[in-house]
């Protein structure tokens, strides 16, 4: 069996969302992530909830990410600090809304929110998650197209459009509008990948 990435990451593992929070601030300068070990539900006291686990990284200025299963007690998560550049979700601000009200956020959870509205990321999402269609997809689904459109669960309406903002080129956003006017033609969601 082929070795999947991150297979050699270091494994942190924390009983408790005190014992992440320490080891955040300890450690939060680290440039690489992490696999957070954490038992599961079913591990009673020793279970830390994803919320918390989401508010600590963040008031650090991490992030989470992909998860995978550990053993059949413990599941993983990989933590890693937040990348510059990496849009910010409505939801992650407002767990930093109140992870400020409860005055929770360390000062490197503080500079990483800074520097997203520094560069603009910190509103990048605005747009996407409001659900605007900008004029060039809006221009691709005139008529019925649109209703089709209108018709697709919001999740999926989200992600077309977080596809189109992430577009670096004006050929590769072309292309992905393309893409979604298509899909609406033939009745299918867009960039459903997996299906067969």
């Amino acid at each position: 069996m082929a070795r999947r990435p991150l297979d050699d990451a270091p494994e942190v593992e924390v009983l408790s969302r005190s014992e992440l929070r320490a080891w955040l601030a300890a450690n939060h300068r680290q440039p690489g992530g992490v696999w957070l070990v954490t038992h599961k539900r079913s591990g009673g006291d020793r279970y830390l909830p994803y919320e918390d686990i989401v508010q600590e990284c963040l008031a650090h200025g991490w992030i989470d990410s992909l998860a995978r299963a550990r053993d059949e007690h413990r599941s993983m998560l990989w933590i890693s600090p937040r990348k510059p550049g990496s849009n910010w979700s409505r939801v992650n601000k407002a767990h930093v809304e109140r992870l400020e009200a409860q005055d929770l956020m360390a000062e490197a959870g503080r500079a990483a929110v800074e520097r997203a509205k520094a560069d603009g990321t910190w509103t990048a999402l605005d747009g996407v998650e409001a659900l605007d269609v900008p004029p060039d997809l809006a221009a691709a689904l005139e008529g019925d197209l649109r209703v089709v459109w209108d018709g697709w669960p919001r999740s999926v309406r989200r992600g077309a459009l977080e596809i189109l903002l992430n577009a670096k080129r004006p050929a590769t956003r072309a292309a992905k509008v393309a893409a979604i006017a298509e899909a609406a033609t033939k009745g299918e969601r867009p960039f459903q990948w997996g299906r067969a």
